[in-house]
């Protein structure tokens, strides 16, 4: 009932695990894949190791969740031996997630992770681009069309472009991608928010900026999920992410035009997520008599 085909790997479930949630040990991928994640996606990994923003670098409010790692990773070397190690326990598919700071540190990276032989690879086209005075490249066609092209040019295996929400046309980035090579689109990054502590009189986050998730930024997921499905059409594959922490949550980023599901705000708020959400995505098909996750489309008339 819930298996999906996504860049010809078979997932038991279109349930993702979102890159960042479980950082970038194996043990912690494979340890999503055995909560009963479809397929799990690793931290983002730039060429060199980076130890990101100092303290406090995330915030819990309610439901909204604002957070400033800072891109801290290992780096790509000793990531590989990670993403290796999943791929050959977890038993579901492995999609590295990789981060550059220039076109051609994208392609780099691609290319050095293709050693370990993940499913798949997630350019983060979506973090802060220091080649071009602090702009992400996901917020322009030429800037997305050019870490596009450098993966594309390195590597043979899948990958998905992962964008933000913050541009005013997502569907037109998310099809220049797909035109450039980009197998797939992963929508969405989290978008820049900001939080104060009126009584110390200062920003929450050491960084000040950080980036919003949670459940606030479900309907932004689904309306960006929406707009790049009616700009790159039925063919094209789209990871549906943002604000998903129930079972509905993700039948309506399918509804939207998902393909598959990142999940990471359900992972911080519920034990056994993946289960419980399919579970509950399970219910709600058979009381609405769905056979397949291919037919929760969203009724346009």
């Amino acid at each position: 009932m819930l298996s999906v085909s996504l860049c010809g790997n078979r997932l038991r479930n279109p349930l993702i695990l979102a890159s960042g949630v479980r950082g970038n040990s194996a043990e912690l991928l494979i340890r999503a894949a055995r909560e009963g994640a479809g397929a799990v996606t690793s931290k983002s990994c730039s060429l060199c190791p980076r130890e990101g923003h100092s303290n406090p670098t995330m915030v819990a409010d309610g439901g909204i969740f604002l957070n400033a790692i800072g891109l801290s990773n290992p780096g790509v070397e000793e990531e590989i031996g990670e993403i290796r190690r999943a791929v050959r326990k977890a038993g579901v598919p492995v999609i590295a997630s990789i981060v550059g700071f220039s076109p051609e540190e994208f392609g780099r990276l691609a290319e050095r992770m293709e050693e370990a032989k993940p499913h798949m690879i997630e350019a983060d086209a979506s973090c802060p681009n220091i080649e071009h005075g602090g702009k992400m490249f996901s917020q322009s066609v030429e800037d997305a069309v050019a870490v596009t092209k450098a993966v594309r040019a390195a590597t043979s295996l899948p990958f998905s472009i992962k964008l933000s929400p913050d541009v005013p046309n997502i569907g037109q980035i998310a099809k220049a991608c797909v035109e450039a090579g980009a197998d797939c689109i992963t929508a969405v990054n989290t978008m820049g928010g900001m939080l104060i502590d009126p009584y110390a009189k200062k920003a929450v986050l050491h960084n000040r900026f950080g980036g919003l998730s949670g459940h606030a930024l479900k309907p932004i997921a689904l309306k960006s999920v929406y707009s790049i499905r009616k700009a790159v059409g039925d063919g094209v594959p789209i990871i549906g992410t943002g604000g998903v922490a129930c079972g509905l949550d993700a039948v309506e980023m399918i509804m939207a035009g998902a393909t598959c599901v990142g999940v990471g705000t359900a992972v911080a708020l519920r034990n056994g997520a993946f289960r419980q959400i399919a579970g509950e995505m399970r219910e709600f098909m058979r009381k609405e008599g769905y056979r397949s996750v291919s037919e929760l489309s969203l009724d346009e008339g």
